[in-house]
């Protein structure tokens, strides 16, 4: 297992600078960064020289690139055009979206894993057709519909839920928004589980279970659950970068303050140093996490061992 995990590490190395560095170049194609500094008026040639010169932008990319990676090691991600260190903008928004991000992982693996192991048991029955209708409705309305119909209703019209979440963003306040977040996932996560559940349900090892008279609890949480799960829990593992970089909608509806509403920011602005900040950690984010799953299957799956 240690050898495992230090093979991995070790590749990650190039797979975590070959990411950066597309990201980096994708970002420095997307315009002038100056010309987004001075509005709608375009900037005079001393002015612009000058910005260019603060920022490091009159260097060829590749030695601005390797400047900024340099600068990453030492945690130093740069300075937002407003003048403010990108660091302190992860560090105001990343507990945000960390938050909103861990409940609507909460609503895929409760609600998720439960519906699907309940319509992979009763396949072809009513509840079964009826949750695949309900999963195939959630999955074809966009996510900004759902958040928007979500916020009128329970936020308007009903006065449930505050329409636009605190600056704060207390955990009781993302509930709707992680809900919002997770709505597609989870219904991802439900048929992963339920195909998962009712191809296991004919394996050998579930009759044997069966045969040798083990409670029909204990056979679906010892044995069938835990073999079904390998899949799960490898889109789970992905689905957390993807929740976090991709909260963008969400957090503009519900109005909060995560790295979706910082990345908008930057981009909108053209802010190189703050898109590129937040996509590294991201990136670093989604390597940690496929680590940990390939790690799970061990502990799901006692067949699978790591030399």
């Amino acid at each position: 297992m240690g050898r495992y995990v230090i093979r991995r590490l070790l590749q990650m190395i190039p797979v975590f600078f070959g990411a950066t560095l597309l990201i980096f170049l994708m970002v420095n194609v997307m315009g002038d960064p100056i010309q987004g500094l001075c509005g709608q008026r375009q900037c005079d040639p001393a002015t612009a020289a000058r910005l260019r010169q603060e920022f490091g932008l009159d260097k060829p990319v590749w030695q601005q690139y390797l400047t900024y990676m340099g600068n990453v090691f030492t945690g130093d991600f740069g300075t937002a055009f407003n003048g403010q260190p990108v660091t302190e903008l992860m560090a105001s928004a990343f507990p945000v979206t960390i938050r909103l991000t861990l409940v609507a992982i909460f609503f895929e693996i409760v609600i998720g894993i439960t519906f699907g192991v309940i319509t992979g048991l009763r396949r072809g029955r009513p509840v079964d057709t009826s949750v695949l209708l309900l999963t195939l409705i959630v999955i074809s309305v966009p996510t900004f519909v759902t958040g928007l119909l979500l916020q009128l209703l329970l936020g308007v019209e009903w006065g449930v839920i505050k329409p636009a979440v605190s600056p704060e963003a207390p955990l009781d306040e993302l509930i709707v928004p992680g809900l919002v977040l997770a709505s597609v996932s989870l219904a991802y996560v439900t048929r992963l589980t339920r195909t998962s559940i009712a191809e296991n349900a004919r394996s050998d090892y579930v009759r044997t279970a069966k045969a040798k008279g083990l409670p029909c609890h204990r056979v679906i949480t010892r044995h069938l659950l835990r073999n079904s799960l390998i899949p799960v829990v490898t889109f789970i593992g992905t689905d957390i970068g993807a929740l976090m970089g991709g909260a963008i909608v969400t957090e503009r509806i519900f109005n909060i303050h995560g790295v979706g509403y910082q990345l908008y920011q930057g981009i909108v602005r053209q802010s190189t140093q703050t898109v590129v900040g937040f996509v590294t950690v991201l990136v670093l984010v989604f390597l940690v996490a496929n680590l940990l799953v390939d790690l799970l299957y061990a502990v799901l799956d006692p067949r699978i061992r790591y030399a």
